[in-house]
């Protein structure tokens, strides 16, 4: 533990799906935490990242993107989740699109009127426009809105001004002491981190429905010097979307498997031998026994 570490405390990043709140993380921990991808939903976890600076320890918290729709028990959740990160951080990161104010980062918004904390409005994706001078009336609107301790923009796909943002973070947590050693970087056990690349690689893969059915469970995880050898089931919620993951004569499933191991090989330096299974839980993100089981609930 560094004995000079006189502030810490939790932030949470929270915003709509899909507006970068991963890449953001991996990019304050200059480390892939969180997977990404360009699909809505992709984070269905807390995850914590944890940055130890000279001074202070940052406890970043990534979040599922808040979205109106909750009629399922998967969406109601991701929902709670993000609402729950908010209530328990010491300092809120909201993050939004420079390219266009969204419907959802509204309701994100109604959200954030009901909390005392600190909010650094992160305007995210600023790489994308073309002509940085339509930012100044941006800011000036979003001014309007809500009483931000800082208005930021940056770009977390090219790590642009994520240092400032990282110093406004590190000057408004509480005083306190280190909570995690130097050297840990996530909250998350190894299985967890196996499992997410599988549904990452999936993912990028699959046809658009098929993100928000499917999910990994690690069966099997052993680890010598040599080897780690990795038994996973990825489960489905009907016969029809198995037949997809699989793909014509198990292409599909082939490519999952040799995009996760190499993944794995590149991250933990040692041989990878992954096996894969592909299962039918019916309708299981509308079923808080299954999601239970599956370690959601």
């Amino acid at each position: 533990m560094t004995s000079d570490i006189l502030h810490s405390g939790f932030v949470a990043i929270i915003g709509r799906p899909n507006v970068g709140k991963s890449t953001l993380l991996n990019a304050l921990l200059g480390e892939k935490i969180s997977i990404t991808s360009p699909k809505p939903q992709t984070t269905r976890w807390q995850i914590l990242g944890i940055k130890t600076l000279p001074h202070a320890q940052i406890i970043y918290v990534d979040t599922p993107g808040i979205h109106e729709e909750a009629k399922r028990a998967m969406n109601r959740y991701l929902n709670r989740t993000a609402d729950a990160v908010m209530q328990e951080a010491d300092v809120i990161v909201f993050m939004m699109d420079a390219t266009k104010w969204h419907r959802e980062d509204e309701l994100v918004l109604t959200k954030l009127k009901k909390t005392d904390k600190p909010v650094i409005l992160a305007i995210n994706k600023v790489d994308l426009l073309s002509d940085k001078a339509l930012l100044l009336p941006l800011i000036d609107q979003l001014k309007n809105k809500f009483q931000f301790t800082h208005i930021i923009p940056i770009s977390a796909l090219t790590a642009q001004n994520t240092e400032t943002l990282e110093n406004e973070i590190a000057r408004l947590l509480p005083a306190g002491p280190q909570l995690f050693p130097d050297d840990q970087l996530t909250d998350k056990s190894i299985r967890f981190q196996a499992a997410e690349i599988i549904r990452e690689k999936l993912i990028m893969v699959t046809e658009e429905e098929l993100p928000y059915t499917t999910t990994v469970e690690i069966e099997e995880f052993e680890q010598t010097e040599k080897l780690i050898t990795i038994g996973a089931i990825i489960w489905v919620e009907r016969q029809g979307q198995k037949i997809i993951v699989i793909g014509k004569k198990g292409a599909r499933l082939k490519k999952v498997g040799t995009d996760a191991r190499r993944e794995f090989e590149r991250k933990w330096g040692n041989k990878v031998f992954l096996r894969l299974w592909v299962k039918v839980k019916k309708d299981w993100t509308d079923d808080e026994k299954a999601m239970r089981g599956l370690g959601y609930l």
